[in-house]
């Protein structure tokens, strides 16, 4: 483990010297099939540049994109960084670095891959930094293509480069400009490339004993009592620690046990669990596909349990209807789906896939509708009465007292659920989904 590190993280980033030159870089689209990431590719970058002298000025970024988009990376997630250079020659130096290593790491080693790179020389300010955090949430929470990426690169001064297809242009800038007022932290513990492929060593008492010393403030580290933190990728992640603070998951970790070794670890500020991907929709009909929203609407049936365990209802407004599904990996959550009935008041969270349908992510329960059923009367005795037979009206089974009339009770039912939030599981959430316990 490269222990310096833990001081390096430790340390106030914040550099103000006007005689330093600062260079913003942004990766994106380096995940592959093969076990490449776009995160441990930034780890290695880092680790080259300290060797080499170079300073950074904050904390690593890792921002994830657009969970809808269509030709998303695995975890579609993009990174940056800032440096703070001496000259304009280390400048020069610096970008040949990164831009070896994105060839050698990512162009190269995978044909899969569409890298994107972007170098910004100078502060971000003004205008150039409000239009980068308005780009930033439109890749985010919508589709952007790449030409509009590099049309506004070009207008700001970005350096870029896209490798194969090019697309990683769209996320690397969008690295660089996203807004960070609501952030987390991620620590990234990285294998050793032998054990890529194999099953993670990682002690699971550690990780729940993690979570008793260390929870709120580091979170999704069980799912059921489980483990959450390990990916089930052939990448080279080990585990995922995600926190409030960096000195929290810094505290976590020397908590976890392993049984392999870690090559290193780099510590992310990021957007995840912010519901930074979320619009509010005014009206349900303006919903688009491959975009994510909060919406508010009524039940408009009881929901119908599907082929593979999806659960899926109705929900309608003035102006028009989604369907919306708990899909069977949200586990427990689909038991409250079930328990919508029609008239139920709701606000959604979630995001439209490719046919139209709403992903639920989190929902919210404004109020319940009376459910009713219809039941046989009661007797005189107290006993409720049983058919006589169709048209025959009702018999009491026990003193035998009969009734002609037909009609059955109309009888309201006590529902089990509640008002408020509901969410899916840690293992069924995405990346930028807040958990309730980070407050809503």
């Amino acid at each position: 483990m490269k222990k310096h590190l833990v001081n390096y993280y430790m340390n106030n980033f914040e550099i103000d010297n006007p005689d330093l030159f600062p260079l913003y870089v942004g990766i994106d689209d380096t995940d592959s099939a093969s076990g490449m990431c776009t995160t441990y590719i930034c780890s290695v970058i880092l680790d080259r540049l300290k060797d080499c002298g170079f300073k950074l000025d904050g904390p690593p970024r890792l921002v994830r994109l657009n969970p809808f988009a269509p030709h998303k990376t695995r975890g579609n997630g993009a990174v940056s960084f800032k440096l703070v250079l001496k000259s304009k020659n280390e400048i020069k130096k610096v970008k040949k670095i990164i831009l070896e290593m994105v060839r050698e790491l990512a162009v190269l080693e995978d044909p899969n891959t569409n890298p994107g790179l972007v170098f910004f020389e100078g502060d971000l300010k003004g205008q150039t930094k409000f239009e980068l955090h308005e780009y930033a949430l439109k890749t985010i929470q919508t589709i952007i293509k790449k030409e509009e990426a590099e049309k506004l690169a070009k207008k700001l001064g970005f350096e870029f480069f896209g490798f194969k297809k090019g697309r990683g242009v769209i996320g690397a800038l969008a690295a660089v400009g996203c807004p960070m007022d609501d952030a987390t932290y991620e620590l990234l513990a990285y294998r050793d490339s032998l054990n890529y492929g194999k099953k993670r060593g990682v002690d699971q008492e550690s990780v729940r004993e993690m979570d008793r010393q260390t929870y709120p403030d580091t979170f999704d580290n069980l799912d059921n009592g489980y483990m959450a933190i390990t990916p089930h990728t052939p990448c080279p992640v080990l585990y995922g620690i995600r926190g409030e603070t960096s000195k929290v998951v810094l505290k976590a970790m020397k908590l976890v046990k392993v049984s392999e070794p870690i090559e290193r670890f780099l510590i992310f500020l990021t957007n995840q669990h912010t519901d930074l991907h979320l619009q509010v929709a005014d009206d349900i009909s303006q919903m688009e596909k491959f975009q994510c929203y909060i919406a508010n609407g009524v039940v408009k049936d009881f929901p119908v349990v599907i082929e593979g365990g999806h659960v899926i209802f109705t929900l309608n407004d003035s102006s028009g209807e989604v369907e919306c599904a708990a899909y069977e990996p949200t586990k427990d959550f689909r038991d409250i789906v079930r328990q919508m009935a029609p008239g139920d008041q709701l606000v959604v969270y979630g995001g439209i896939g490719r046919k139209g349908t709403l992903n639920l992510e989190k929902i919210k329960i404004i109020a319940l509708a009376p459910v009713y059923e219809y039941m046989n009367p009661f007797c005189e005795c107290g006993k409720r009465m049983k058919s006589a037979g169709s048209g025959k009206g009702y018999k009491c089974p026990v003193c035998g007292n009969r009734t002609r009339n037909d009609s059955k009770e109309k009888v309201e039912i006590e529902r089990k659920i509640k008002t408020g939030f509901y969410e899916v599981p840690p293992s069924a959430r995405r990346h930028l989904s807040k958990p309730l316990i980070r407050g809503m």
